[in-house]
């Protein structure tokens, strides 16, 4: 684990401020790297079709991301068009992508990346923490997604969010995060206050 850490990075005594979004944005990765959660911009564009161009086939599910970079362009502006999305930055870079569609759902559609080379790192799961944070803010009652039970990993983690399986069509699993769920509570607390 690192130890040089900017102290300035270290959320753990943070008590929020009424200024805070529904989550901190400052988090450190299970390396002890810092990552910043921010939600998206028109200047992170590019770089968020730049981790989607070089993505491996063996980490797409679903059709998505799609296999080119037009596809990957088209299927982002629809998403940034009609939901709320966050990205994960290290070093500058995105690294990670999670998103909820359309914003006029009380239940929207819900996706999570993160960059292969930054698995097992947690990012995943504070981007998933983020989108639950945000979307019970803004008044929905539930997140769904679909995931491939194959997708061992995936389905692991939005368990462990508290998604439970609604329907299952083959191999594809349809799960749901309804809002009076605890997790939304405490993904919303400062980090000071969340239990551990």
């Amino acid at each position: 684990m690192t130890t040089d850490t900017c102290s300035a990075w270290d959320p753990t005594n943070c008590t929020g401020t009424e200024g805070c979004p529904p989550r901190c944005p400052r988090f450190i990765d299970k390396r002890g790297d810092p990552v910043l959660v921010e939600p998206y911009s028109a200047s992170r564009f590019e770089d968020l079709v730049s981790m989607y161009v070089d993505y491996p086939q063996r980490h797409r599910s679903m059709g998505i991301p799609p296999a080119t970079r037009a596809r990957i362009e088209d299927w982002l502006e629809r998403l940034l068009e009609r939901g709320f999305t966050v990205v994960a930055v290290h070093g500058g870079r995105v690294i990670g992508h999670a998103a909820y569609s359309p914003r006029s759902s009380l239940e929207p559609q819900f996706v999570v990346f993160v960059d292969p080379a930054f698995h097992d790192r947690g990012i995943g799961s504070e981007l998933c923490r983020h989108v639950i944070a945000v979307a019970a803010d803004a008044g929905h009652e539930a997140l769904v997604l679909d995931v491939d039970a194959a997708n061992e990993r995936a389905v692991h983690v939005y368990r462990r969010m508290g998604f439970e399986t609604v329907e299952r069509n083959g191999n594809d699993l349809r799960m749901r995060l309804p809002f009076d769920e605890p997790i939304v509570e405490t993904v919303q607390l400062p980090p000071a206050e969340r239990p551990t």
